[in-house]
């Protein structure tokens, strides 16, 4: 696996993607034949997740190569990740009641032995020692292979799920707290009541092509049970007004400012948020961190190409910013967190317009969502 931080990188990543192996996605793409063999995969989740291409310029190169009949379910899968991150936005609480419990259940299980075994890849479970080996090395799991992980975590070896979820984003290039968070939610069958997923060895077999033997797991388990409801927030997403010669807060998930809705508007200073471990709750791996800060310098280096003032900064900085500012809305996760406990007040928000559309549609399954799909398209293309 190659994920060079850069967005000329990501383009042609996608651009090789969709000229010669879209064809093939709805057929191979739950096959994970290893991390030296992911052609039947676009890669691409660690560059959307930052914002260094985002899901509308996707769509809109796959379109132009096929039909939406031809692509339909790519164009789903890229969608997902606006999906989660809009059902969250409307639940904001499930991510805070992750955290405080994920609090809790890390002081109970900081000496657990079968947990320490777990994150080592040391159980007697080959394929499952072998992704977290993959996921150390790679900082990517195919998403197949994400569903396996997370169930034999749960159901198999039998630890709580916050703990594995914290471990998938202290290694994943891709991780946010709304993909990653909600997917360990409906693995364990608290996102869908009592409909959990549960990793089978003959499906293993199947879609790795035989790579892994003796995978003896749990396959009676009974969902997660969960007595928490969370009532939908109806939040209001419009933008403020836009004044110009203001500066611009640009947090890790929006590193593309030169293509976004707001590229127009003229800033005074756009402020790139670096969010070191110092000031997270959970904190991530070198190489993650180090992915995100070339990621900052990548977009640094592309506007100062453009001649926009641009800074680099630690995000504690921002406490000292006594005018108002605007931010792209950096969604539920971590550096909103910082932006709410520290009360900074002065920041206003400003929403992708994909975002704005498609969250209203995020209140329900996904399977309600994707019947908006086409709306959502023929908004945008």
């Amino acid at each position: 696996m190659n994920f060079k931080p850069s967005r000329t990188f990501a383009l042609e990543k996608l651009d090789n993607f969709i000229d010669k192996n879209l064809i093939d996605y709805s057929k191979l793409r739950n096959f994970d034949y290893g991390p030296e063999n992911r052609t039947n995969v676009s890669g691409l989740s660690p560059y959307v997740s930052h914002g260094i291409i985002d899901e509308i310029e996707i769509i809109n190169k796959s379109l132009k190569k096929y039909s939406f009949v031809k692509n339909e379910k790519f164009i789903q899968e890229i969608l997902w990740r606006v999906y989660w991150k809009g059902w969250l936005e409307l639940r904001p609480n499930v991510w805070l009641d992750y955290l405080n419990d994920l609090k809790k259940i890390k002081e109970n299980f900081k000496n657990n032995q079968n947990y320490l075994i777990a994150i080592d890849g040391k159980t007697n479970i080959e394929c499952f020692n072998y992704w977290v080996n993959e996921l150390k090395e790679n900082n990517y799991l195919h998403n197949h292979t994400r569903m396996w992980f997370a169930s034999i975590w749960i159901f198999t070896l039998k630890l709580p799920w916050q703990l594995g979820a914290e471990f998938l984003l202290q290694h994943l290039y891709d991780g946010d707290a709304a993909s990653n968070t909600l997917g360990w939610r409906w693995v364990a069958g608290i996102q869908t009541k009592g409909k959990n997923y549960l990793a089978s060895e003959w499906n293993i077999k199947k879609f790795t092509n035989n790579r892994f033997q003796n995978i003896k797991l749990n396959k009676n388990a009974a969902p997660i049970l969960s007595e928490k409801n969370y009532s939908i927030n109806n939040k209001d997403f419009a933008n403020v007004e836009i004044l110009e010669n203001q500066s611009l807060l640009v947090f890790e998930n929006n590193l593309s400012f030169e293509t976004t809705d707001f590229q127009d508007i003229k800033f005074k200073k756009i402020l790139l948020i670096d969010h070191k471990n110092n000031y997270r709750k959970i904190n991530l791996s070198e190489s993650v961190t180090n992915f995100k800060s070339s990621l900052l310098e990548d977009q640094k280096k592309r506007l100062e190409e453009k001649s926009i003032n641009c800074e680099i900064i630690n995000i504690n900085e921002i406490k000292n910013i006594t005018e108002n500012i605007y931010a792209i809305y950096p969604s539920i996760g971590e550096n909103l967190d910082f932006i709410n406990l520290n009360g900074l007040k002065n920041i206003q928000f400003l929403y992708r317009k994909l975002d704005q559309f498609s969250w209203q549609y995020c209140n329900k399954g996904f399977f309600n969502f994707k019947n908006y799909i086409p709306k959502i398209i023929q908004k945008f293309i």
